[in-house]
C-alpha cells in the first residue's frame, strides 16, 4: 500500500460482502454490512434479525 494512501479508501472485497437477490443471506453478511465486528455478539444479534425479519435485515442496512 502506497504510504499516502489512507486506510478508509480500501474496498471491501465482493468475497465478503454478498449482495443482490440471489444467494442465502448470512448472520455474518448483516454484522458486516452494519458495520461491526464479527463476534459471537454480533453474530448473536445477527441471527435473532435474520430470524425476525429475514432478507429485509440485511436490505434495511444495505445504502
Amino acid at each position: 500500500m502506497n504510504a499516502d494512501a489512507n486506510p478508509d479508501d480500501r474496498v471491501t472485497p465482493d468475497s465478503r460482502l454478498h449482495t443482490g437477490s440471489e444467494g442465502e443471506v448470512t448472520a455474518e453478511d448483516v454484522v458486516l454490512a452494519s458495520g461491526r465486528e464479527i463476534t459471537p455478539k454480533s453474530l448473536e444479534w445477527a441471527e435473532r434479525r435474520l430470524a425476525e425479519k429475514g432478507r429485509a435485515a440485511l436490505d434495511e442496512l444495505l445504502p
